[in-house]
């Protein structure tokens, strides 16, 4: 089979290894450099080589960027744009991601690493995201309030008004339309600020939405570190929404940035999620699920089932056949046919996959697959770790507790159903989880006791744009997607208005 091209485009915001200059800044309408001129390269991690070189934003540039989007909501015709013209804006960014399609797959690959394949199931799902806040758009114009006689009460929903989005690394076309989508929709104004290791797909879907329509000042886009171009979105008094999609760290000073000015705050951050299996399922079927729960995008997925929770009847079996699957996943560059499995997406983050291996061998897990780099020294260059099985785990572990974002996944034994969502619910985090059983009963039950946000039975994975997505405990703040994720960018605002007023005399 032919593979489609596997070369960046040549657009304007992305400039060719070696180059000195950048303009991939969008502020104000406009594309342009960083304020002081720096640049950075962003690097294909299939091989560590230069993909592009890419404008490197400052608090300066930052500041620019918030200021046209206060302009934009205050002045501009934007928020007060009808309903219904937003959800078309909204229809015609999403024609145009199924228009370059092949390109923003191709885009997406050599970024993050992912599969091309991935890469246009992102944008497929991105699509979704968009076609469905152009169907919500106009659909909620508030509510009439029962009142006494002689008063009319009704409540409705405005914009928030400027909004700072910061994406992560691991899917950042997909992150970002979660919170773009309704914000256009409830009319806000925004400054995006994607990882700054993975920038490429998120200067295209603001090229594409200023294609679609979207006036100067609504869409803005900085580039950078997070300390340099991403903290004023949290700290600046005129940004009333910061939505932030990473870890729990980089969340907590978000969090506490925040609250200085008092504005709203959108986290999520994470998860380390259970994936239980009760013995009475079909073994194959429960295997194959599990190797993609854990290993899809090589692990690096906020909702990765990395936490199995395995019958003790069928542990054995389970688990030989799930070292074997895992040991057979073919390796290699995203671009590459038949690849599973694509590198991580830094040796940074590498190193650190690889510091969480060591130390769960050092508490006392064994493993049974993976645990190392690939052999095959066509890979030597780039950031690959093998699918890992850690088994002989348990709770107490750090390994069991603590995120490791990467192909790794741990082995916990269970007897009975309560034990199963004691361990399921034994986490900081509150993300997601899985339930396996031919049982519709205990399924129901365990799902219902499980303290996550979302919780598949007999699946693991799938979302859809109209159910909210959004964890308990330190997975975050608000919930993404569906009804509450339009209500994440609005304000809810009551007009009471008396009818027939006369005076009071309350105070003669």
């Amino acid at each position: 089979m032919n593979q489609p091209d596997v070369s960046l485009p040549t657009v304007p915001y992305l400039s060719e290894p070696g180059a000195s200059e950048a303009t991939s800044l969008y502020i104000d309408g406009q594309w342009r450099a960083a304020h002081n001129g720096r640049v950075r390269e962003i690097l294909n991690p299939a091989d560590a080589s230069v993909l592009t070189i890419v404008s490197e934003g400052g608090r300066p540039d930052t500041e620019a960027a918030i200021a046209a989007a206060r302009r934009a909501f205050d002045t501009g015709e934007w928020r007060r744009t009808a309903a219904d013209e937003r959800g078309r804006v909204l229809d015609r960014i999403a024609d145009l991601l199924q228009r370059d399609r092949e390109e923003i797959s191709v885009m997406e690959s050599l970024d993050t690493g992912k599969t091309i394949e991935e890469g246009g199931i992102d944008v497929d799902d991105v699509t979704n995201v968009f076609r469905y806040y152009a169907g919500l758009a106009d659909k909620d114009a508030g509510r009439v309030v029962s009142a006494p006689e002689g008063v009319h009460s009704k409540v409705v929903y405005e914009p928030v008004g400027v909004c700072g989005m910061i994406t992560p690394w691991n899917y950042p076309l997909l992150q970002l339309a979660w919170k773009m989508a309704p914000a256009i929709a409830a009319g806000n104004t925004m400054v995006i600020k994607p990882s700054e290791i993975t920038p490429v797909t998120t200067c295209k879907l603001v090229e594409l939405a200023t294609e679609a329509g979207i006036p100067a000042g609504v869409v803005n886009l900085v580039l950078g570190s997070g300390p340099d171009a991403g903290a004023p979105l949290s700290e600046h008094r005129d940004v009333d929404l910061v939505s932030f999609t990473g870890g729990l760290a980089t969340g907590r000073r978000i969090m506490a940035s925040a609250a200085e000015t008092v504005k709203t705050v959108a986290l999520e951050l994470g998860g380390k999620n259970p994936n239980i299996i009760f013995p009475d399922v079909d073994l194959d079927t429960a295997v194959d699920y599990a190797l993609s729960a854990a290993f899809f995008h090589s692990g690096q997925v906020c909702s990765a089932g990395a936490r199995l929770i395995v019958h003790n009847d069928i542990h054995d079996a389970f688990t030989t056949e799930l070292a074997r699957r895992a040991e057979a996943i073919r390796i290699g560059r995203g671009q590459d046919e038949g690849v599973r499995c694509g590198p991580l997406v830094s040796a940074e983050h590498r190193a650190k996959v690889e510091a969480a291996v060591a130390r769960g061998v050092e508490e006392g897990a064994r493993i049974i697959a993976g645990g190392k780099r690939p052999d095959d020294p066509e890979l030597a260059r780039g950031y690959f770790y093998r699918p890992t099985v850690f088994v002989d785990c348990d709770r107490s572990m750090d390994i069991v507790q603590t995120e490791v974002f990467g192909p790794v996944v741990t082995v916990e034994r269970f007897e009975t159903e309560a034990q199963a969502i004691e361990l399921g619910n034994d986490t900081d985090y509150g993300l997601s989880g899985g339930v396996w059983t031919n049982d519709t009963g205990r399924g129901e039950r365990v799902a219902a006791a499980l303290r996550h946000g979302t919780i598949w039975v007999n699946d693991y994975g799938p979302y859809f744009p109209g159910a909210e997505w959004g964890g308990y405990g330190r997975s975050g703040i608000g919930r993404e997607l569906g009804f509450a994720g339009l209500d994440e960018y609005r304000e809810a605002k009551h007009v009471y208005r008396n009818l027939a007023p006369e005076p009071q005399r309350w105070f003669g």
